[in-house]
């Protein structure tokens, strides 16, 4: 009977947030929770098993969650009979078996899925109430009206922004320790010797709940990459408090001083491994930098590191969300450089003979995780300087690690590592030689590689750097008079004609190997 169920709560797989706006006004004597696993949101991009495993695994326990809060809720699982597999269709039937008065959500992070949801509820004879996700700092709408009528925007000025707009580490008036950024601490290779101790690894054996799932992820999707043997990912509040904390006793104290440090085989570092968590609403920037700058001013942790991990939640990951939410979708659709190479098979399985390229992608593949500079500066840079598609990249990075959500994820990729929106987010394309790579790791990666980072050409010549100084050549003209590029721009003039002429004949061979090793189908 239509009305049986006053409100029907939508909430997604990255919506795990038990106090969010979507309940405000719950009454259990007459609303009712709707959440669905669905095999599109595992296979719109061929997703890592890992990172399916994660968003099953922690929608479950959320699901038990509201249960226990005396919510009821309607769980439709993905190997229940009947189940479509897509979430517009599931919620279509969802609707018409409990014929809601209304239909709620808190306004979630995916273009396309509030497309589908929007468009289920429209065919059903109604529409979506959206509330604010209360998760961010910076409401869509306060992003807009900051960013205004400007052609390009800039994290540093937003990031100030929020620093005055929110008191965090500040002084008064003044940014803690008169600076706005500790950059020249925070950018620091390790030593010859290596990263020395590093904390141990904060990860949990998967309850009966995850291994249920972890059997289903292993049964459904047997194709799919990653592995499954090792997980141990936070599926729950409290495991996402308890790496929170040991993060902060941890590892935040030499956060900061290695940041973009990269050592071979040695994937976790001094890194927090909280975004997964935060992404799914698990945890919340708000007690994540409240809990840091505390750590700070309790003497406990040095202002480059604290500033430094801030910088990451108060700083980028607001600014991403701000320029999807206002940029989309054109943004998807962004290839600023016309870059139209295919995405080399290797990516999905880290078989290449490029030590630190093979490093990071067999270690994403084996853990849904990468930290920021193997990202952008290795498997990011690659891509750009070979000429990928960008919207090849970005359904990569999407599919491929366990935070990644497209709000986030896209922009990133776009924006940041590919330049593909030509400078509106970011000042200059992030791009650099083999030289790079040898510098933030030490030369540890360089000492193992079949090729030389300072060689342009020949046999031993590092892929990046010729691929480097064939991205300046092919896009010279674009940035001549760029501020930020002036002198790798007069490097490249003193190149020689029989130079560039080489370089450029190296670099079209690198594209056709790769290309060379792509299946029809794949192609």
């Amino acid at each position: 009977m239509r009305g049986a169920v006053r409100s029907l709560i939508v909430v997604l797989g990255d919506q795990l947030d038990a106090q969010s706006s979507a309940f405000d006004d719950f009454d259990p004597r007459v609303d009712k929770v709707w959440m669905a696993e669905v095999r599109e949101e595992s296979t719109h991009v061929w997703s890592s098993r890992i990172r399916i495993a994660l968003f099953l695994a922690a929608m479950r326990h959320h699901a038990d969650v509201l249960r226990r809060l005396g919510r009821d809720v309607d769980y439709v699982r993905l190997d229940d009979a009947g189940n479509t597999g897509s979430l517009g269709t599931e919620l279509s039937r969802a609707l018409q078996r409990w014929q809601p008065l209304r239909v709620l959500m808190t306004a979630p992070g995916d273009w396309r899925v509030l497309k589908a949801l929007r468009g289920a509820a429209a065919q059903s004879g109604g529409t979506i109430e959206l509330r604010d996700d209360r998760h961010f700092f910076c409401a869509v709408r306060e992003f807009s009206a900051f960013a205004g009528d400007r052609r390009s925007l800039r994290m540093e000025t937003f990031y100030r922004h929020m620093r005055r707009r929110h008191g965090v580490l500040m002084a008064g008036e003044e940014p803690a320790g008169d600076r706005w950024n500790f950059d020249a601490e925070n950018q620091q290779p390790f030593p010859r010797g290596g990263p020395g101790f590093v904390p141990e690894r904060v990860g949990f054996a998967p309850d009966a709940v995850t291994r249920e799932v972890i059997a289903l992820v292993a049964r459904e999707f047997p194709d799919h990459p990653g592995s499954l043997e090792d997980f141990d990912w936070a599926v729950t509040r409290e495991q996402a408090l308890q790496t929170l904390d040991r993060f902060i006793a941890e590892r935040l104290p030499e956060f900061g001083r290695w940041q973009d440090a990269l050592w071979p085989d040695t994937p976790w570092l001094w890194h927090a491994q909280l975004s997964a968590a935060m992404n799914l609403k698990l945890i919340g920037p708000r007690e994540v930098v409240s809990r840091v700058e505390q750590a700070w001013r309790a003497g406990q942790v040095p202002l480059a590191s604290a500033e430094g991990f801030i910088r990451q939640v108060l700083g980028w990951r607001e600014y991403v969300r701000g320029l999807y939410w206002t940029r989309m979708p054109a943004l998807a659709q962004a290839n600023a450089l016309d870059a139209d190479e295919p995405l080399p098979p290797f990516f999905w399985t880290g078989e290449t003979d490029l030590v630190c390229l093979a490093d990071a992608l067999r270690q994403t593949l084996t853990l849904g995780y990468a930290h920021h500079i193997q990202r952008l500066m290795v498997t990011g840079l690659f891509a750009l300087l070979l000429g990928v598609r960008p919207d090849r990249v970005h359904e990569w990075y999407l599919a491929v690690y366990v935070d990644a959500v497209e709000w986030v994820e896209l922009p990133n990729t776009l924006g940041m590592s590919q330049f593909a929106d030509g400078g509106s987010m970011t000042s200059k394309p992030y791009i650099a030689s083999g030289k790079y790579i040898e510098r933030m790791s030490s030369g540890q990666y360089c000492a193992r590689c079949p090729y030389r980072p300072e060689l342009k050409v020949g046999p031993r010549a590092c892929p990046f750097t010729t691929l480097y100084w064939d991205f300046m050549r092919q896009h010279r003209a674009r940035f001549a008079r760029h501020p930020r590029l002036g002198a790798q721009i007069r490097q490249l003039d003193r190149l020689s004609e029989a130079d560039m002429h080489a370089i450029s004949a190296q670099a079209r061979q690198l594209r056709e190997r790769f290309a060379a090793d792509m299946t029809q189908e794949e192609k």
